[in-house]
């Protein structure tokens, strides 16, 4: 028997995963929640095996929410249940701790079938994803890395791990108009507008995970 919690804050989406997953004798619905708070609430009482985390919740949201579960928890299985179809939410997910990602359009027999692999040890993508995740940003920018210099890499990660301008002179040990200079350099070498730009840009081309 499998011991499952469900985790979003649209009471439908809840009503519906509990309708669908009610015919499987060997799956246990333990409870619910409708957001990160709620659901470390109830796992002061309650055990599970696997919880099917939904990513945008208020309050305290999925990717958070499962962050502190592995913490807490490292046994459960997290499978993300969420409508981005997005390399950057699958990977952040991921990296969060999550064994598995399904899109809300995932049909029932899929859903079943992903609780079951994960449970066993295994990572699960929908079958919609694989192709989304792995192609969803073409690499046509690869060969500006040439271009890009190891200290202005060094300081595109920094940006990514949302660091100052101050923090990443301060960690690499350079003056602050230096990490400006190299900003600028990266904008230019990119193509791109603001630093959202310089992130998706290390997302296409594997810089961050």
């Amino acid at each position: 028997m499998i011991e499952l919690i469900i985790v979003d804050d649209h009471p439908l989406i809840l009503e519906g995963m509990q309708a669908i997953l009610a015919d499987h004798s060997d799956i246990l619905i333990k409870g619910v929640a409708n957001n990160g708070i709620k659901l470390l609430q109830l796992m002061e009482s309650v055990t599970c095996d696997v919880i099917i985390m939904d990513i945008n919740m208020p309050d305290m949201d999925g990717i958070e929410t499962t962050k502190n579960i592995i913490r807490l928890f490292p046994d459960i299985k997290v499978i993300a249940f969420s409508q981005y179809d997005d390399k950057y939410f699958i990977r952040r997910i991921l990296k969060a701790g999550a064994k598995g990602y399904l899109l809300k359009s995932t049909l029932p027999n899929e859903i079943n079938t992903a609780i079951k692999q994960v449970y066993d040890g295994m990572i699960y993508l929908g079958k919609e994803l694989p192709g989304l995740y792995k192609n969803q940003y073409p690499k046509k920018s690869m060969p500006l890395l040439s271009s890009i210099t190891k200290r202005e890499i060094e300081v595109l990660k920094k940006i990514c791990q949302e660091k100052s301008t101050k923090e990443i002179a301060k960690e690499l040990f350079i003056s602050i108009h230096t990490v400006e200079t190299h900003r600028s350099n990266l904008l230019v070498k990119i193509r791109a507008k603001n630093s959202a730009g310089l992130v998706k840009w290390a997302l296409q081309n594997d810089l961050i995970q």
